[in-house]
């Protein structure tokens, strides 16, 4: 009798995981972050809810983690490092390439949707808006702090800049735009805010 080998635990916890992380951002795109709950997010995925308790705490914990490894999986396909904005040594490039990374996930339905849907809620429920800023978008916006400041170090950005303020020159009018769709979001509009941020409006 020829003995079968036993299941690979570690190989059918990453499938499960996968098909939460997938079923919980199909879920909250189509009906909202209010109707998803874990009970619809273990349907949809075809485990059961204890498995998702078993990993989480709550819907927030498991969408806010599915949107982290959604931001890998963008960036590895862009070909750039998750988490990572390069430091070539020319601001600028570094600046409009991540920013164009960001236009890339912003236009694929598969971020977009479900970024929309709990944006919009966050807006609303102050509890997800502070684990929104908190868990995704601060560390983000810390990777500009650092660079800008390696700018500084650089001596390509004066002294005297507060980081955190000076990134939101190119990020904000980026977000504002895409939430509120008040015009197309393309790498042209993203490179002329970092054009615009970097050297202002007045004549040269």
């Amino acid at each position: 009798m020829v003995d079968k080998p036993a299941p690979d635990a570690t190989r059918r916890s990453e499938k499960s995981r996968r098909a939460i992380y997938a079923a919980a951002l199909a879920l909250v795109g189509e009906v909202g972050y209010p109707r998803t709950t874990v009970e619809g997010i273990a349907a949809r995925a075809g485990v059961g809810k204890q498995t998702i308790y078993r990993w989480w705490s709550s819907k927030a914990d498991v969408l806010l983690e599915a949107f982290l490894d959604l931001s890998r999986q963008a960036a590895q396909e862009a070909g750039q490092e998750p988490y990572v904005i390069p430091d070539t040594g020319d601001l600028a490039a570094d600046l409009k390439a991540v920013l164009r990374i960001t236009v890339d996930q912003l236009l694929d339905p598969r971020f977009a949707v479900p970024s929309r849907a709990l944006a919009a809620e966050g807006l609303v429920n102050e509890q997800l808006g502070r684990e929104l800023v908190s868990t995704l978008l601060e560390p983000q916006l810390q990777l500009y702090v650092a660079r800008l400041r390696s700018a500084q170090d650089a001596g390509q950005v004066r002294h005297d800049v507060d980081p955190r303020i000076a990134l939101e020159l190119f990020v904000s009018p980026l977000a504002q735009r895409w939430l509120q769709r008040t015009g197309l979001i393309s790498y042209a509009y993203t490179d002329t805010l970092v054009e615009y941020a970097l050297h202002g409006i007045a004549p040269r």
